[in-house]
């Protein structure tokens, strides 16, 4: 008998390890049920295949049909209600987003940040904390006190309206949803790349030209002015080594600025400059190593806009710089889609909308080169 009940003790004792032992393989076999999900959901669909319930619902059901019940409303204007939009569904938001990415090519290179609000505030020192030498036992005196700037870059709503006829509409073969990216994308991409070059700043970002310029170093410059160099002939190369402009204005781009630095200018521009031949026959323009890949210049790579101005008589046609820490541009959450079929009937106009904003962040970081004498 006391056999037994030392049997039972001995059994009893290794229960919570085998309750332990169940739980991890639950748990295993919990996580491969995941890891199959999400491979499942990261593979691309097959031709045919559905898109998600939310943005099938948003195309067939408001953009192709008007249908509101059930879908989620989103102010397009923060001060009224009233105003309101159907906020796009995340694989049409980043269709457009993709656009404007391969489309404006500051965006590609620029700092972006998503805000919550109508407005955006950042602050820059401008200025650290002085210091000074002393002996062991000498007087210290008080060092200054860092300096800050406000940084509040413009904002504006930038819209699109394209229209389709309901016919298009009824019809189950035309994709709604890739003509819809398409024709938004491509607007915004175009209004907003010309913003963020030439921009006033009035109801849109202020431009990258748009900023005052000085010759003055970092050290003498006001804050928000950008420092030029100019090429010593007025609105053209220099006749010998017109090559040494543009060595000149790498190198007076601070060491930290120079890594991650990029070149700016339109196609014409870039085609006067990829003549240029070194010593040995050479060609300065480099092109890159793989497919999709920019060329280089100096060992920088080249993006191109072509809202950049042509070389002509005081012309900035040429930046360069880390426009990620140089450039800010600051977007309002997601596209916002009115659906409008009574304005020209039998068209249904689509009003899409985003908050978008830009300006120049740290003067430092980009140099221009300026066409001129001096």
């Amino acid at each position: 008998m006391d056999y037994e009940v030392k049997a039972d003790a001995l059994a009893a004792s290794f229960a919570p390890l085998e309750a332990v032992d169940g739980l991890r393989a639950d748990m295993a076999a919990l996580k491969a049920r995941l890891d199959q999900a999400a491979v499942a959901a990261a593979r691309p669909a097959l031709d045919g295949a559905k898109a998600a319930p939310e943005a099938r619902a948003f195309i067939e059901r408001y953009c192709r049909g008007g249908e509101v019940a059930g879908l989620e409303i989103k102010a397009v204007a923060g001060t009224s209600g009233a105003a309101g939009g159907y906020a796009v569904p995340r694989q049409i938001d980043a269709q457009i987003g993709d656009t404007l990415r391969a489309i404006s090519p500051l965006r590609a290179i620029a700092q972006v940040v998503q805000i919550g609000s109508a407005g955006y505030r950042k602050l820059i020192a401008t200025g650290g904390v002085s210091s000074g030498w002393a002996a062991e036992d000498g007087v210290r005196a008080e060092t200054a006190t860092p300096s800050f700037v406000e940084l509040a870059p413009p904002t504006g709503d930038l819209f699109a309206n394209p229209a389709a006829s309901q016919a298009m509409l009824d019809d189950a073969a035309f994709d709604l949803e890739a003509w819809l990216a398409a024709e938004i994308g491509q607007e915004f991409a175009r209004a907003e790349g010309a913003a963020f070059i030439n921009g006033d700043g009035a109801n849109k970002p202020r431009g990258l030209m748009q900023a005052p310029r000085a010759s003055q170093d970092d050290a003498g410059r006001p804050f928000g002015t950008l420092q030029y160099r100019a090429t010593g002939v007025d609105g053209k190369w220099p006749a010998a080594q017109p090559e040494n402009a543009l060595i000149d204005l790498v190198q007076c781009l601070r060491q930290p600025y120079r890594q991650g630095a990029t070149w700016l200018m339109n196609a014409a521009t870039l085609a006067s400059i990829r003549k240029f031949k070194t010593n040995d026959g050479a060609f300065l323009w480099q092109p890159g190593l793989a497919a999709g890949q920019p060329g280089t210049l100096l060992g920088y790579p080249v993006a191109e806009a072509e809202d950049m101005p042509d070389i002509g008589s005081g012309t900035t046609p040429i930046a360069f710089g880390n426009f990620r820490l140089g450039y800010l541009i600051v977007d309002r959450g997601e596209t916002a889609i009115l659906r409008d079929p009574y304005t020209r009937k039998p068209f249904v106009y689509f009003y899409a909308s985003r908050r978008v904003g830009g300006c120049v962040a740290n003067s430092e970081a980009i140099k221009l080169l300026r066409f001129a004498a001096n």
